[in-house]
């Protein structure tokens, strides 16, 4: 117990660390959003390298990889770039509470790699790989027999997947799922919470 108790309080002094070196900015707001978008067509590959923040991921009306923010603060920067079946969405140098909404094609495969904060992934069919450092991660992943695997670990927190029928909290929990379908779904945190829901 003395050893779970010690690791916890490790990460916890490593998840307040980190945020406040990746979110603690001085800055200045314009009231003008930032946005950065490019045409980009279903079913290819989308990663997004984030920097601290809220960030939406939602299904487009149309075939665009879009990112747009509150407002302009700061230094924050935002890029998309595409090339054939491959787009990259970058926010950078982002202060504290920056938020920002990120349009993809309805069937995309996505790896997101958010550095801190909480990210919500609406229902956008295509294979799921993620990671963050420290945060909340929600995601609606529609049918669960679209999906053949699911494969999720913290370090630290609570995964709430009710829609493959489980869940596990505490240190290093860890939930697996297999199913007829054909995406992939990963997910590797460190303090946080997963919750996987229809």
């Amino acid at each position: 117990m003395r050893t779970y108790a010690a690791f916890a309080i490790v990460v916890a002094a490593s998840f307040s660390a980190f945020a406040c070196r990746a979110m603690d900015t001085r800055s200045t707001r314009t009231g003008t959003p930032l946005t950065a978008e490019k045409p980009f067509a279903a079913g290819g590959r989308v990663e997004m390298q984030l920097d601290g923040g809220r960030y939406e991921v939602r299904p487009s009306a149309d075939n665009r990889v879009r990112i747009v923010t509150d407002e302009h603060i700061g230094d924050a920067a935002v890029t998309v770039t595409a090339d054939g079946t491959n787009a990259r969405v970058e926010a950078t140098n982002t202060p504290t509470n920056f938020n920002a909404t990120i349009d993809v094609p309805k069937a995309a495969d996505l790896v997101i790699h958010l550095k801190a904060g909480d990210l919500t992934i609406g229902d956008i069919a295509g294979n799921k790989n993620l990671d963050s450092y420290a945060g909340n991660i929600t995601i609606a992943v529609g049918n669960p027999d679209d999906y053949a695997s699911v494969d999720a670990t913290l370090k630290a927190g609570d995964i709430q997947a009710s829609a493959f029928g489980g869940s596990k909290s505490g240190l290093m929990p860890h939930f697996t799922w297999s199913g007829p379908g054909k995406h992939t779904l990963r997910a590797d945190l460190g303090a946080g919470n997963l919750v996987l829901r229809r």
